[in-house]
């Protein structure tokens, strides 16, 4: 089970970080993502890090603003936002992708848990 959390309304330039804390098994091993939709469109990719934390994918809208960051001692990951833009509104949800899960980091399809999401509205 995936739960999110940290989402809420900020203006334009500001700052929000998201958690998303994982319970019932362990998701050390799995690649974590994040995913945002906005009303009327489509789930689309946010970020993505491996297992170990080794490396972390960012959709081009988000690059150099949005830091994700995982601590599996905690089984948590995080999704540190900043430079806030009205087009960042949406729902967000994480979601995990287990290693005998295919498909690509950047599909939701490929992923086969999912939080139940926060709302992040950033007003201009």
């Amino acid at each position: 089970q995936l739960q999110a959390s940290g989402g809420g309304l900020v203006r334009a330039g500001g700052s929000l970080r998201l958690s998303c804390a994982a319970s019932g098994r362990t998701f050390n091993t799995d690649i974590m993502g994040w995913f945002r939709q906005a009303p009327g469109k489509e789930r689309e990719f946010v970020t993505a890090i491996t297992a170990s934390g080794g490396s972390t994918y960012y959709a081009d809208s988000v690059k150099c603003r949005f830091t994700i960051s995982r601590d599996n001692a905690r089984n948590t990951v995080y999704l540190q936002m900043n430079s806030l833009k009205p087009e960042d509104t949406a729902i967000y949800y994480c979601a995990a992708k287990s290693p005998y899960y295919t498909g690509s980091i950047y599909n939701p399809k490929a992923y086969n848990y999912w939080g139940q999401g926060t709302q992040v509205t950033v007003s201009s």
